[in-house]
């Protein structure tokens, strides 16, 4: 439970707010990837005729089948922002840091239920701690470990370098991942479009990104949750008074 700004428990709690979730859904939002389209080949005598594509053959007068990707589990990469910023608002019950360990254990939960591999990734100047991902219980009770570790993080002067960080993460693992990152994004860099250059390289990669990203709106620090173009406000806290 949350008391007095400590989380006690997290894996504990974590379970408990799936457990909530998860009740009369029929499907969760977390599922393996389908088996979907991935390239073009010639045709061979003796290749399945149902998977020629008709629309290739009429515009070339060639015939090509379509090739699929098997059908596998989700894999999910958790990024998590632990630089200075991260540990604000000083005064609330939750700072930017312990909500992202709370969110994310709570994801961790959901994959672990699905058999599905998650890894995770923690970075401030840089990437210092690289899973990654695994769906086996000794792996999910060292990530809830870090993530716990992550509850007493109380360093300051820890600035961020988003940007390489992410750069390197694309590079790093499995393609056709879901990435989902917790950051308020206060890079020093000079150009905002250096950090939208990151995450274009993770979709250049194949990975699906989901930002849930941290920023000042009326003197309250809210949570922006952004799927490509796509924005919804999903957390806020109000700085207390006096």
């Amino acid at each position: 439970m949350v008391l007095e700004g400590q989380i006690e428990n997290l894996e504990f709690l974590a379970r408990q707010v799936v457990e909530g979730f998860i009740i009369g859904l029929h499907k969760s939002p977390f599922h393996g990837f389908s088996v979907e389209f991935a390239e073009h080949r010639l045709y061979n005598t003796g290749d399945n005729l149902k998977h020629i594509d008709w629309k290739v053959y009429g515009r070339s007068d060639k015939l090509f089948v379509k090739k699929y990707e098997e059908e596998t589990n989700l894999r999910c990469q958790i990024v998590i922002d632990t630089s200075s910023s991260m540990l604000f608002p000083e005064d609330a019950a939750l700072n930017k840091l312990k909500f992202s360990c709370l969110a994310a254990a709570c994801i961790k939960e959901i994959l672990r239920k699905q058999l599905d591999a998650v890894g995770l990734s923690l970075f401030d100047q840089s990437v210092y701690f690289h899973s990654k991902c695994k769906s086996n219980i000794v792996h999910h009770k060292m990530l809830g470990a870090e993530l716990e570790k992550l509850l007493q993080l109380n360093i300051e002067n820890r600035t961020t370098q988003a940007v390489n960080a992410l750069h390197q993460i694309a590079e790093n693992i499995h393609k056709r991942s879901l990435v989902i990152i917790f950051s308020d994004m206060l890079d020093r860099v000079s150009d905002s479009n250096e950090i939208f250059d990151a995450l274009q390289h993770l979709k250049y990669n194949k990975h699906e990104v989901i930002l849930f990203m941290y920023k000042m709106e009326n003197l309250r620090w809210i949570l922006i949750l952004k799927i490509d173009r796509m924005s919804l406000l999903i957390w806020k806290v109000a700085k207390k008074s006096g």
